[in-house]
């Protein structure tokens, strides 16, 4: 949109705008771009726990008493049953996570020849590994992956409030080799870790720079024993403004609304209002997410369709 040429007006335009406005307006952008396909997406935690870095809204780091499940990366028969059971509740793209900085060789290999398998099943293939190379991402490319995942977590002013033992270029660069290799790219953050409306701003306008296809959009969920632990949730009416804002920045993009959902509560149904057009749905990586058919009623609800289509 023409008047949000810049971070200036639109933060001028945030200012001074009605929360109800906004909605609108968030939802019109939606409905022009996206028309009445919601599309959902799905994870497995295939490696938890044990993670080097101290990214503050995490329970998966090494730092942190946080009492999660600790296991290796799970075998690729797993997995697929795991994608196999989404795909039957319309899930269009099912990702593979795991905790650490960046896998190990063999762990490249091992998550190659899943992806490999998840393809001869007819499943969409992304994951979410962490710091990798150029040669690395081409590799899993070739091997049928064909979204990344990475977030950029929130500004880069603020990052280094989050993170200290990697960096927002790390992130970055990570992307950029994604985008290089020809893959598609899914990047967004976490909501309510105590950063601005600035932060907020300047994260979807990087965001936009950068050309992601996908912007996952998570809410902090306080965990005990990290760092934000005593972090109060988002509002409601906040969290849904987060998105209004990231739709009407990023108007073409799929706005994926992911972690955090229950703090939406009884506003939970207005997130396609706001101006989503995704969702995860099923479990997150240590906190428990929405089961795939209450989801599937909540599209149904809204006179919406799933965008389910397997390329």
């Amino acid at each position: 949109m023409a008047e949000f040429e810049s971070k200036e007006t639109f933060l001028e335009f945030l200012e001074n705008s009605d929360f109800y406005n906004l909605i609108f307006m968030a939802n019109s952008e939606r409905e022009k771009y996206k028309g009445n396909k919601i599309e959902l997406c799905a994870i497995v935690n295939a490696k938890s726990g044990l993670c080097s870095e101290d990214c503050a809204f995490c329970a998966q780091s090494s730092r942190y008493k946080t009492n999660i499940s600790i296991y290796p990366l799970m075998d690729k028969e797993e997995i697929l049953k795991r994608a196999l059971k989404a795909k039957e509740h319309k899930v269009k793209r099912f990702s593979i996570v795991i905790s650490g900085k960046r896998p190990s060789k063999r762990e490249i290999k091992e998550i190659a020849q899943t992806i490999e398998n998840l393809r001869k099943n007819g499943i969409n293939t992304c994951a979410s590994l962490g710091l990798l190379s150029y040669d690395e991402i081409l590799y899993l490319k070739e091997h049928g992956l064909e979204r990344l995942h990475c977030n950029i977590e929130t500004s880069e002013r603020f990052f280094p409030e989050i993170c200290t033992t990697h960096s927002f270029s790390d992130k970055i660069h990570t992307l950029e080799s994604a985008k290089k290799v020809g893959l598609s790219v899914c990047s967004g953050g976490v909501f309510g870790m105590g950063e601005s409306w600035i932060d907020r701003v300047d994260m979807a306008y990087f965001l936009k720079s950068l050309d992601v296809d996908s912007v996952p959009i998570n809410f902090l969920t306080p965990i005990k024993g990290t760092p934000l632990m005593d972090r109060k949730p988002l509002p409601p009416m906040e969290a849904l403004k987060i998105i209004s804002v990231f739709r009407l920045i990023l108007s073409e993009k799929d706005i994926r609304v992911c972690g955090g959902r229950p703090l939406l509560g009884d506003f939970h149904s207005w997130i396609f209002l706001a101006g989503a057009n995704a969702l995860m749905t099923g479990d997150y990586l240590t906190t428990q997410g929405r089961n795939y058919i209450d989801d599937l009623k909540l599209i149904e609800n809204h006179g919406l369709e799933v965008d389910y289509v397997v390329t």
